[in-house]
């Protein structure tokens, strides 16, 4: 069954993180979180400057607007300070399919279990209420720490696709592709599941 686009924005919550609609509140705590590590200077990611983060959600909302993109802003539920961003792209309607990417996570956040989770809560939403038939990731080849974060979400690699496109640095990318089937989805979701256990807070005493 085709899905309906463009795709409705949605609150997504974990134990975690919470995915919140992308919005201009977000301004300053993405500013914040770009500024943790410098995050645009890493050569594999899109990360705007400080300076250029209002002119970013402005082109991410045009393109949500136009059923390109489904932008989320990654907020950590313990203390609700924003880590990045992510989104669902590459939208196709007929398959369906949705790709996730363009995610990016300040560095004091990383190895705490919030990326994983967020793929977790966008993987289920795009299975479970979407209903698509396949989720895919790409990464560059050159980024190793992408590609084994992809392969322990438990996505398969499809191929590689040589000379892709330019990265910023004007140099050619040859751009890795990973993907889940729907069939696949209950033993990758059980996967994640496992994975996140020990992160999950205890429940308080009755």
């Amino acid at each position: 069954m085709p899905l309906a686009t463009p795709l409705s924005p949605v609150t997504l919550s974990g134990h975690l993180v919470r995915l919140e609609p992308l919005a201009h509140a977000h301004l300053p705590g993405l500013q914040e979180a770009a500024a943790d590590g410098r995050m645009w200077e890493r050569w594999y990611t899109s990360v705007a400057r400080p300076e250029d983060m209002a002119a970013d959600i402005e082109r991410r909302l045009a393109m949500q607007e136009r059923g390109e993109m489904l932008a989320f802003t990654a907020v950590r539920r313990e203390d609700d300070a924003v880590l990045g961003g992510t989104t669902f792209y590459d939208i196709d309607a007929d398959v369906p399919r949705v790709s996730i990417g363009y995610t990016w996570n300040r560095e004091s956040a990383h190895g705490t279990g919030t990326n994983p989770e967020s793929k977790l809560l966008l993987m289920t939403h795009a299975f479970e209420t979407f209903g698509v038939q396949c989720v895919r990731y790409e990464t560059s080849w050159m980024n190793a720490q992408s590609r084994a974060a992809i392969e322990r979400l438990g996505a398969r690699r499809d191929g590689v696709l040589r000379a892709d496109r330019r990265e910023r640095t004007g140099s050619l990318r040859d751009t890795v592709v990973y993907s889940v089937l729907a069939s696949e989805w209950p033993s990758v979701k059980d996967g994640l599941l496992h994975r996140l256990r020990n992160r999950v807070p205890a429940a308080p005493p009755e």
